[in-house]
């Protein structure tokens, strides 16, 4: 398998393991989340380690390995993105597998098992028509205040969704048109949904405009644009103009 194979191959096998955990019955809540969250991992990093035994890997549920900093080639994953929606027995959460090259999201596939979907950076999916009116994805229970202000400019409706690679494959599948988020993320929840992102076509950005780095020391991510090409332009100058 390539890595575009690999990364869809072990993310659809993690939500598969994901999806047996949450209808066994034997756990719920928080603690379905943990266990969910722990062998999903478990999964992925014995995966990447017998099939890319070369690469380094930045997982959330792993501690960090300053190590991988000296490797081009880094696998960024995310077992269970939007714990607390898997948790809730929602359809909003993802499995991310990424593979970042010389600090580029090069590759990824982003699984969505309550969907039963998959989408990846190859074959690229191909983005349907805007909304209209546009429609902009927000937390749950905490809507960026950037998005809330860009929306009300744009005319655009407000969508919650949970996780975010869900709310990115939103915008990718069409459901809606621009993801915006200023609330703090890491290098694991965005990775494989800006690669996805990209290779369909999007703009994807930090919200001042500077391009979306990987395999940093700090893996701190704090804010994130993702959006048609033709809206991205306007959205950082609306970004721009809000008070500090």
């Amino acid at each position: 398998m390539d890595d575009a194979q690999l990364a869809a191959h072990l993310a659809e096998k993690a939500g598969e393991l994901l999806l047996a955990i949450q209808t066994s019955g034997e756990f719920e809540g928080k603690e379905l989340g943990k266990t969910g969250d722990v062998q999903a991992n478990a999964l992925l990093i014995e995966a990447l380690k017998a099939e890319r035994p070369g690469d380094a890997i930045l997982s959330e549920e792993e501690k960090d390995n300053f190590e991988r900093l000296k490797s081009e080639r880094v696998w960024i994953i995310d077992p269970l993105d939007g714990t607390r929606e898997y948790g809730e027995g929602r359809t909003d959460w993802a499995v991310h597998v990424a593979l970042a090259v010389n600090g580029k999201a090069a590759v990824g596939a982003v699984t969505l098992p309550g969907l039963n979907l998959t989408l990846c950076s190859e074959p690229a999916s191909v983005v349907p028509p805007a909304n209209d009116p546009l429609k902009m994805l927000v937390s749950r229970t905490r809507p960026a205040k950037e998005a809330v202000a860009a929306a009300e400019q744009l005319g655009a409706e407000l969508l919650p969704m949970g996780s975010a690679g869900a709310k990115a494959m939103a915008v990718v599948r069409g459901e809606a048109d621009i993801y915006l988020h200023s609330g703090g993320q890491f290098e694991w929840d965005n990775c494989a949904p800006v690669a996805v992102a990209e290779a369909a076509g999007l703009h994807c950005s930090r919200i001042d405009g500077a391009p979306m780095r990987y395999n940093n020391e700090d893996t701190y991510l704090p804010d994130l644009l993702i959006c048609r090409k033709e809206h991205a332009q306007q959205i950082l100058d609306i970004v721009a103009g809000l008070p500090a």
